[in-house]
């Protein structure tokens, strides 16, 4: 399969955001991973790159193919970022794959998560999930289904 554009990890635990990357790397799934330790740290960044907020030569803005959210977070947790990135523009969406990562098993949880296009999946990631979830969303090339 062709490398992802980019992927952002977004988790408060900085040992998980470590782990996921080393995982996402051995695999090669994109040379772009960016890591956030709250959802509106990830929101901004999202929301820059989808405004064309900030320098095309910064190689650290990228359109993320793939998002892998935590919802348990301070400042902004993962509910609090999916209803606001609903908001951001339909078009600059429908190219990213979102997928809640959590520890969560709680049935309002995973029933919260519905309501968003999102993937739920429980930590730890795995290159097992990991290929699920880009067998899923993305044909052989790297194309968004």
């Amino acid at each position: 399969m062709k490398k992802l554009t980019g992927v952002l990890l977004i988790d408060d635990d900085d040992t998980t955001n470590f782990l996921n990357q080393r995982l996402l790397e051995r695999m090669q799934v994109t040379d772009n991973i960016r890591t956030f330790v709250n959802g509106k740290q990830a929101f901004d960044y999202l929301y820059n790159v989808s405004n064309n907020n900030y320098e095309k030569t910064d190689r650290n803005y990228f359109q993320p193919e793939l998002i892998f959210l935590d919802i348990s977070m301070p400042v902004m947790d993962g509910f609090e970022m999916l209803d606001l990135y609903e908001r951001l523009n339909p078009e600059f969406r429908e190219k990213i794959v979102l997928a809640v990562l959590t520890t969560s098993t709680h049935p309002q949880d995973t029933y919260a998560v519905q309501k968003y296009s999102a993937d739920y999946l429980t930590k730890p990631l795995t290159a097992d999930k990991v290929k699920a979830l880009l067998d899923k969303h993305f044909d052989a090339d790297g194309n968004k289904l």
